[in-house]
């Protein structure tokens, strides 16, 4: 596995403060690739890293609001974790894909008005553990892996194929 996920997990910090919780009990919807390695869920939001991109990031998620379920968010864990500083949790960075910069603006506002003691708890370990600053622009960041991004190594399971209506 890589060596600074690995890190992360062993700190054994409560990492649903910052919309990563524990995939312990994950249900396998339609759209998470088979090829995908969890390293945590919002809700049925799925981040993960997928067999054949190296360290990048992704999201799966089965109620998306673009074009595509599975999207990249980091080319690596540590920039990931990067991007979690800049915006207090995975979730302003997991919706980059769909928002406009000022959205995206408005809601990493109100995600730091809502910040909770453990949550900001949790991002100075992570601050602390990994020696790392927040990324300077998270939006431009995430749109700039998105927008050439080249899914074709993504292998999804039969039910996506009959759900999406798409032949293999």
């Amino acid at each position: 596995m890589f060596e600074n996920y690995c890190r992360f997990k062993e700190l054994n910090i409560n990492s649903s403060f910052i919309s990563l919780e524990s995939t312990e009990n994950l249900y396998p919807y339609w759209c998470y690739p088979v090829n995908a390695t969890p390293i945590g869920l919002e809700g049925c939001i799925l981040y993960c890293f997928i067999e054949g991109y190296n360290e990048m990031v992704f999201a799966s998620n089965p109620e998306s609001c673009v074009d595509t379920n599975v999207y990249p968010l980091a080319k690596s864990f540590t920039d990931f974790l990067r991007l979690i500083l800049a915006c207090g949790s995975a979730n302003p960075v997991e919706q980059i894909s769909w928002m406009t910069k000022e959205k995206f603006n408005e809601h990493l506002s109100n995600e730091s008005q809502n910040q909770t003691d453990e949550q900001r708890k949790v991002l100075q370990i992570i601050k602390e553990e990994f020696c790392l600053l927040p990324m300077e622009d998270p939006f431009s960041y995430v749109k700039e892996i998105q927008k050439d991004f080249d899914g074709s190594k993504i292998e999804y399971s039969d039910e996506y194929y009959e759900i999406q209506g798409i032949e293999r």
